[in-house]
């Protein structure tokens, strides 16, 4: 399908949005820019002697130890920009993670497994169900990438034209689904690797813990709420705000068009024998990974818990950790989704004829590895970036100097998160990619908020909630000329304008629930994920 070239035709806040966000540059462009801009700010910080009281670490005589700001453009700062550029490449923590992730999403998505999955979900789905069933379906569909845009949502407009209902009804309602709930989700997948990967290193830079890893699990109890709690409130729009005001649906001269008409008859949406039995197979290759992970977690010779860290002798010296003793098993989690998705993307293919071969599925992680192309250059631009600040002490320091202004606000603490996912939420709307604006945010963020008591795993689950909740209200969003091509498709008159109109009641009920979720989730103490509380207090203290 050709890209569309759509003119803005927005009035008000949200045309100056549109148009102030297609004058940034590309993201690339954007780190680059910063790490420019840095310099110049790291030498009149050094310049002035900008410094700050490290918050852990202290002298050889007990007195604070001055975190001094450092010029990048001093000998030892240009030495490790350009002997280091290798490893500060490789080494940047989600890079690794999410190309690992992918290599078996993309087998799961390009065999057709995604797609067969999502379709099976909801083509038998009653008409009183159509629209918590495709909410659902989209929200946990964000783990299947493009297909979910690509595939679930067009499928949504079928799906409800053919049911009577309005198809911008079907489509708003998965498109709120598949991006608003970009970070809502019953299990972790790609995501949690990406944005955890860039939450260690911005842990890491800081210096604050040098013992903090990432749990790709972090966020997990957090996001399966955030599922729990959209479903409802996607229903409740799409039935009681959306669809009566688009009015009765009225096919009138469409159904003459043959593509439309085979779709009415379900063509489009039933599944072959042959894929039928390809995810019957699939979900039998789950489990067995599934499997596989519990004999490794609880077998013979545990090779995924570090039975060390609860020795004899640790629990009387108080040194036992949970977190220590699973450490393992929370780490292995990127390769297991990795074996996941390939598993089930190569048996579903195998069966259903998309896989025939060996080489279709080299092929198909090859293809997977291409489409990451992008992300390589983005990440180059923006491991150099968060390795910058970090070498410049300026993260550490804005960290500081932050968290002391906050604390001298008074402000309630969990007011400061919901106070952070406005900001997110704003910051989305002229920045589309979630990866590069938490590498933008992060390198600050997360230490400030770990100095004022909030671990590193609410820092990323504050940021999520906002980040997504205004993916489907800004057309620089990649997949906004999409939806609206789709949207078009039953409608011709159908604008920029009126996507942005339709997808606003969701945006903002999305942006309030999950921020007062937030809020709740810190004020009662409720843990993240496995092994992951809310709150967080500095080594030694």
């Amino acid at each position: 399908m050709g890209e569309a070239k759509i003119e803005s035709t927005q009035k008000g806040i949200l045309g100056w949005v549109e148009r102030t966000g297609n004058r940034l540059p590309d993201p690339v462009f954007i780190f680059f820019y910063l790490i420019g801009i840095l310099m110049v700010v790291s030498i009149l910080m050094a310049f002035f002697g900008v410094t700050a009281n490290h918050p852990v670490q202290v002298n050889a005589d007990g007195s604070p130890l001055v975190i001094k700001s450092q010029s990048l453009l001093s000998a030892d700062n240009i030495q490790k920009l350009w002997v280091q550029m290798p490893k500060t490449f490789t080494h940047f923590h989600p890079l690794g993670y999410v190309l690992v992730v992918m290599l078996g999403a993309g087998v799961a998505e390009r065999s057709g497994f995604f797609a067969a999955g999502m379709r099976a979900a909801v083509r038998s789905t009653p008409v009183f169900l159509l629209t918590p069933v495709v909410a659902l379906v989209a929200m946990l569909g964000n783990h299947a990438a493009d297909a979910g845009y690509v595939v679930l949502i067009p499928l949504a407009g079928i799906l409800f034209a053919a049911a009577g209902r309005h198809p911008l009804a079907g489509i708003a309602a998965a498109f709120a689904g598949v991006s608003g709930g970009f970070s809502a989700n019953l299990l972790p997948g790609q995501l949690d690797a990406l944005l955890f990967g860039i939450t260690e290193e911005a842990v890491s830079i800081s210096g604050l813990d040098p013992s903090w890893t990432m749990n790709i699990a972090g966020n997990w109890y957090f996001i399966a709420v955030m599922t729990i709690l959209y479903l409802p409130l996607i229903w409740f729009v799409t039935d009681k705000v959306i669809e009566p005001r688009l009015g009765k649906w009225s096919p009138g001269g469409e159904k003459s068009d043959g593509e439309l008409a085979a779709q009415f008859e379900g063509k489009d949406t039933e599944l072959s024998a042959s894929e039928k039995k390809g995810l019957k197979l699939a979900g039998l290759a789950a489990l067995g990974i599934v499997g596989l992970w519990l004999v490794m977690t609880f077998g013979p010779g545990t090779p995924l818990i570090n039975e060390e860290a609860c020795a004899p002798g640790t629990i009387e010296a108080g040194t036992c950790s949970v977190q220590k003793t699973l450490s393992p098993f929370y780490t292995s989690l990127v390769g297991g989704f990795m074996a996941l998705f390939l598993a089930c993307g190569w048996v579903y293919g195998k069966v259903s004829g998309t896989i025939k071969n060996k080489q279709d599925l080299v092929d198909m992680m090859t293809g997977a590895m291409k489409d990451m192309g992008y992300y390589l250059v983005l990440s180059f631009a923006a491991a150099h970036f968060v390795a910058m600040f970090g070498w410049s002490n300026l993260g550490l320091i804005s960290a500081v100097h932050g968290a002391d202004a906050i604390q001298s606000t008074g402000l309630p603490l969990p007011i400061v998160l919901g106070l952070i996912i406005i900001f997110s939420a704003t910051l989305n709307l002229f920045i589309g990619s979630a990866s590069a604006k938490w590498a933008l945010s992060a390198p600050i963020l997360v230490p400030m908020l770990m100095l004022l008591g909030f671990s590193p795993e609410a820092s990323t689950a504050a940021y999520r909630v906002g980040d997504s909740a205004t993916n489907i209200i800004t057309p620089l969003m990649v997949y906004f000329p999409l939806i609206l091509i789709f949207a078009k498709r039953w409608q011709k008159d159908f604008g920029l304008g009126s996507l942005t109109a339709l997808m606003i009641p969701y945006s903002v009920w999305m942006l309030l629930s999950g921020t007062a979720l937030m809020i709740i989730w810190v004020i009662l103490g409720v843990p993240l994920g496995p092994d992951s509380p809310v709150g967080y207090t500095l080594p030694g203290q």
